[in-house]
């Protein structure tokens, strides 16, 4: 642990609860507060409070912010309504993906950016540096702003209980991928209903000032839901059952968007110029070489990030996550392969420090929650 990592608002309730902590992208974390293995079941079945304050958010605001993000970013935000998200990636112009980050539209000439920890300083100067010629404003407000997270089954009933009886009717009507102002705890924050785990969740925006009385009211409030504060160690099996990528692993400068799966996500359609558009626009119309698929193992051993991917005899890709899924009770792994070794189905072989083990590629996510009638989840 790195004596130049920086802490969150909340590092002392942390370890107020015996958390373990570990460097990620330059702060101070909790890994875990007790077994991992149970605080991943913690959210599968009840709830897990998060902090994920490391991330960033970077404020765009002006008459042409719609317009400078549509040029900054791969996909359309000039389509976004307003109390509304978007999953996103910032490219270089080399079609490289810098980040995948989410964008929220608060207001007509108003957007919150949210990249990841590792990336929040580059992607907010990079943000600066293209905004050049445009009437906007980039406002990096990473260091005055926490992030807390609510995921699992019982997470709405956990802000209910938080919330004034005006504001419950808001939060059950709440959509994913939407946001909303409103206080929670007599505290104003700002309320999105997105979430890396699989499970329903919350994200939750609030000034570092009135982080731990967030923080301590919801540890109150969720105890009769299950809620137990939840550290890095769980949110990273939760996320990769659940098949989403994780910068610097699925995600680097050497990634395109399309061999990554994500090629949905870049507009071509629209009609502004984008920064590594020259480059994306023609690999939307061909096979990308390789391409990024879930992996089960055949028996039980795991794979693990960098284990060779073997198939006819020679290495055909890379295991780029892995480890023995908790609620599937067997090994998952993503990895990218050739195209030709892509299709579900596919038998293959990983590399297990020199012992080749039989996996096959099955679809993604590994985990999908059952939503309940009605849900608009």
């Amino acid at each position: 642990m790195s004596e130049q990592s920086k802490h969150t608002a909340l590092y002392t309730q942390h370890q107020a609860h015996g958390a373990s902590f570990t460097d990620f992208g330059g702060w101070q974390m909790p890994l875990k507060y007790r077994s991992e293995l149970e605080e991943h079941h913690t959210v599968r079945n009840a709830a897990g409070l998060f902090d994920l304050s490391h991330m960033g958010e970077v404020l765009v605001s002006g008459p042409q912010a719609a317009q400078f993000l549509n040029y900054a970013l791969v996909s359309n935000l000039a389509v976004l309504a307003v109390g509304k998200a978007k999953y996103s990636l910032i490219c270089t112009a080399e079609g490289g993906v810098i980040d995948d980050l989410i964008t929220y539209r608060l207001a007509e000439e108003s957007f919150l950016v949210v990249p990841n920890a590792s990336n929040a300083p580059l992607v907010a100067e990079e943000l600066r540096l293209r905004a050049k010629g445009f009437d906007v404003a980039v406002e990096d407000q990473s260091d005055v702003t926490a992030l807390i997270a609510v995921q699992g089954p019982t997470a709405e009933a956990v802000l209910l209980d938080l919330a004034r009886p005006e504001g419950a009717g808001i939060i059950r009507e709440l959509k994913y991928y939407a946001v909303v102002e409103l206080e929670l705890a007599g505290l104003p924050v700002l309320l999105a209903r997105t979430g890396y785990t699989g499970e329903d969740g919350f994200e939750i925006f609030i000034g570092n000032n009135l982080a731990v009385r967030l923080w301590d009211a919801a540890l109150q409030a969720g105890g009769p839901h299950g809620l137990l504060p939840c550290g890095l160690a769980a949110r990273d099996s939760l996320r990769l059952e659940a098949g989403m990528p994780l910068y610097g692993h699925e995600l680097c400068l050497d990634t395109n968007p399309f061999e990554a799966g994500l090629g949905p996500v870049v507009s071509t359609k629209k009609a502004e110029d984008f920064v590594g558009r020259s480059v994306l626009e023609p690999l939307k119309a061909v096979e990308p070489a390789r391409r990024l698929v879930g992996l089960r193992a055949v028996g039980r051993r795991s794979a693990r990030a960098g284990y060779a991917v073997v198939a006819d005899g020679r290495t055909v890709g890379t295991v780029t996550s892995g480890l023995p899924s908790p609620t599937l009770g067997y090994p998952v792994a993503l990895a990218y392969v050739e195209s030709e070794y892509a299709a579900v189905g596919t038998e293959i072989q990983v590399d297990l420090r020199g012992r080749p083990e039989p996996f096959t590629v099955i679809a993604r996510p590994f985990y999908k929650r059952a939503k309940p009638a009605g849900t608009a989840q």
